[in-house]
């Protein structure tokens, strides 16, 4: 088959490589149907992932549909259409137990294009499937179908629940990326009195608007006027630099929280000279995808509207194309790029 493969900080190439197999009585190989580029894929070609082994085909978003199962895989068989969660989970250990399967101890968490190899391919190999597939709906489009393998659930599980956003709140979001503007739309739904959207992009404050944003800015007078006054009762922090982390400190209330669901490429500087005395809650998390059949519900009643997040579409043999038009955002207008298998 053809996949994207990791040779190492700043080189990826789309190879020939040996077709995925069923490795463990657990396992299902899906036909990848569509697929997407993430921020954190740019960050293992950055190098700041160095777990990530050269040969790795990268990717762990996808939808597609079942060639092949092991023996112990009771709830799917060959034709089925699924959701490829970007977490696996064992589904028997204590964190599995208690729903945290980002911190599954049996040999799940974030696996896929990171430990093994990954989803932007022909085909993956999903392990303990059961518990790391979802059903697909005949109705939902792929492109917001694959939002559901990461980027909506971490929105809302590491975000909007981990920042307990609730009716009558006033919620920054510094970061207006995929994950960042997915959380303006959830946070939507808990009834806030303004949700505030901060990024150095014009393009990407327009998308917040239309996201649900009740205002959005570069960083200046909105976060000024939240230092001197009440504050933000939650802070979301979805750009993953550190500028972005103290710029959550300044905009945060006493009592508040600043919800981390960026992805750190470098160290961020803690002030607590600053911030000790106010009562601040920081949290921070991996995304268990928990949440994707409650996410999937509301989007197929027409209760959260995600599509205008994938702004761009290519097949799946261009997903070297995808990463240069993903890496250069500020420039090409790229949100969240879809590859779909033609």
């Amino acid at each position: 088959m053809r996949a994207l493969v990791y040779h190492g900080p700043g080189r990826i190439s789309w190879d020939t490589v040996t077709d995925p197999a069923i490795e463990d009585p657990a396992d299902a190989v899906v036909r990848v149907g569509a697929t997407t580029v993430c921020g954190t894929d740019l960050h293992i070609l950055r190098g700041d992932l160095p777990e990530v082994k050269a040969g790795t085909v990268l990717g762990h978003e996808a939808v597609g549909e079942v060639v092949e199962v092991g023996r112990d895989v009771h709830h799917l068989r060959p034709g089925n259409q699924v959701i490829v969660s970007s977490v696996s989970a064992c589904g028997h250990c204590r964190p599995c137990h208690d729903r945290m399967f980002g911190q599954c101890r049996g040999g799940g968490g974030w696996v896929l294009g990171n430990l093994i190899d990954g989803t932007q391919a022909e085909f993956v190999r999903v392990p303990f499937a059961d518990h790391s597939t979802h059903r697909l709906p005949p109705a939902l489009p792929l492109d917001d179908a694959v939002l559901l393998a990461e980027v909506l659930p971490t929105a809302y599980e590491v975000g909007v629940r981990n920042g307990e956003v609730g009716p009558g709140d006033t919620v920054v979001v510094v970061g207006a990326g995929p994950v960042g503007l997915a959380t303006v739309a959830i946070a939507r739904l808990y009834s806030p009195r303004r949700v505030i959207a901060v990024d150095l992009s014009a393009a990407r404050l327009e998308a917040a608007v239309r996201m649900g944003a009740d205002a959005a800015e570069v960083p200046g007078r909105m976060i000024a006027e939240l230092y001197d006054g009440p504050g933000a009762d939650v802070v979301v922090e979805a750009s993953g630099e550190p500028e972005g982390f103290v710029l959550c400190t300044r905009a945060v209330r006493a009592g508040g929280h600043i919800a981390v669901i960026g992805t750190p490429g470098r160290p961020a500087t803690l002030h607590l000279e600053s911030l000790w005395r106010k009562n601040v809650t920081i949290s921070t998390g991996q995304v268990d995808t928990s949440s994707t059949p409650w996410l999937l519900g509301l989007l197929r009643f027409g209760r959260l509207r995600v599509s205008p997040l994938v702004t761009h579409t290519f097949g799946l043999d261009r997903v070297l194309d995808a990463y240069e038009v993903f890496s250069h955002g500020a420039t090409s207008g790229a949100l969240k790029v879809a590859l779909r298998r033609e």
